[in-house]
């Protein structure tokens, strides 16, 4: 009876502060789980791709539509100069499509560089003549001048040669997540600068954000003061090809790369304009192709025919019904209350495209309770830019855990 006496109150003290601590443990962070991972819209859609290199379609905010071919490194030739250009207004952004920015310099090797008939140049130039950084990305864009892609990058970095630029390049591909992609030189005529249509995608899509660049590469030709002639786009066939709203973006082609083409085209569906991009690699021409000119035609018609056929398919389509189970919230503890889209949600895709599901929380902080009917977060379908998303409610009231499951958790 002693040792009763003694040991009660010392167990009862201690089964008082367990349950103490249990009662007041940290209630674990609630968590979203979606009913399932992607979507698939209603139908069946086949893109026309070429027999032979790689491709890819994007339309951001809904997600990939679509690749094709082997994605291995091949030669980028001039489609390099995407990201030179994306470079060069990342270190000196301009304020929109009517900001001529500040003046650049020719220098003497960008002279000497446009006498070289073995590659694309703006010719004319004049040491010690000025530019504006506006008509200098014309330059570079428009007729795909390789001595200015280096004379951009001599000027961004303020050295004698392009190393330094080259590095800057790498620097931001690697943060785009363009993991197949190798860039040497600025202009992409070194077959040594390789990537993926995949890559090319994930740049095409970061670019085309910038409105000074929209502009530009939008332009079948320009009249640049200081010039002695006009510049007219490698693209033009494709930027004046009606009813395909085609707005760029870059063509590249040499013996190494065949024709290579990195595109952007829009298509109006309801009261939305979507801006489709697209990316095709490693089109070669048969027989002789000095530079690749013959390849250059082939990668335009493939593409215009994949162009055609995805804005032909590209239209709204339900992803989620109001009332719709889309996942569930789980407490953490063993309770998981469904979760229900409060409207109706369409989207812009092609038929059979998967789009990618995902729950969140949206502005506010997730609840431990709520009661039936209380939205609590957002579903978003797509990806990147431009998604769109949809609230979700509780469907039944989210109660807290209950003082058993509180005391009895192990975790």
């Amino acid at each position: 009876m002693r040792r009763v006496k003694v040991w009660t109150p010392i167990l009862l003290l201690l089964g008082g502060a367990f349950v103490g601590a249990q009662l007041l443990r940290p209630l674990p962070e609630p968590k979203f789980v979606a009913a399932e991972p992607v979507h698939a819209l209603d139908g069946q859609f086949s893109i026309p791709w070429p027999a032979q290199g790689q491709g890819a379609v994007r339309v951001p905010g809904s997600g990939d539509i679509g690749t094709f071919g082997e994605q291995k490194p091949v030669p980028t030739a001039s489609v390099a100069k995407v990201m030179t250009a994306y470079v060069i207004l990342k270190g000196h952004p301009l304020r929109g499509k009517a900001d001529a920015g500040p003046s650049i310099e020719v220098d003497a090797k960008a002279v000497a560089d446009g006498t070289a008939e073995s590659e694309s140049r703006i010719e004319g130039l004049t040491a010690g003549t000025k530019f504006s950084q506006q008509d200098m990305l014309k330059m570079l864009m428009i007729p795909s001048g390789n001595n200015v892609a280096r004379l951009l990058a001599r000027w961004d970095a303020g050295t004698n040669d392009e190393t330094a630029f080259v590095a800057k390049m790498n620097a931001a591909a690697a943060e785009l997540g363009m993991k197949d992609t190798v860039y040497t030189d600025p202009s992409g005529l070194d077959a040594a600068t390789v990537s993926t249509a995949v890559d090319q995608l994930k740049l095409a899509e970061a670019v085309m954000k910038d409105e000074a660049f929209r502009a530009v590469v939008a332009m079948p030709n320009a009249t640049v003061k200081g010039l002695p002639k006009p510049i007219y786009n490698n693209n033009d066939s494709l930027l004046t090809a009606a009813g395909l709203s085609i707005r760029g973006i870059k063509t590249g082609s040499s013996t190494p790369a065949g024709g290579t083409l990195m595109w952007a085209a829009y298509k109006s569906v309801g009261d939305e304009t979507p801006l489709v991009l697209g990316t095709m690699m490693d089109q070669h021409a048969d027989g002789p192709d000095p530079d690749g000119r013959d390849s250059l035609v082939l990668v335009k018609e493939n593409s215009r025919k994949v162009i055609e056929a995805v804005r032909a398919a590209l239209a709204a389509s339900p992803a989620v019904r109001k009332g719709q189970t889309v996942g569930y919230l789980d407490d953490g503890l063993g309770g998981r209350t469904p979760l229900v889209a409060t409207k109706d949600l369409n989207v812009i895709g092609v038929p059979g495209q998967r789009m990618r599901l995902s729950l969140g929380a949206g502005a506010g902080a997730v609840p431990h309770a709520a009661t039936d009917g209380a939205e609590v977060g957002v579903l978003t379908v797509g990806d990147g830019d431009g998604a769109k998303s949809v609230p979700v409610a509780v469907r039944g009231d989210l109660a807290e855990p209950s003082f058993g499951t509180r005391l009895t958790r192990l975790r």
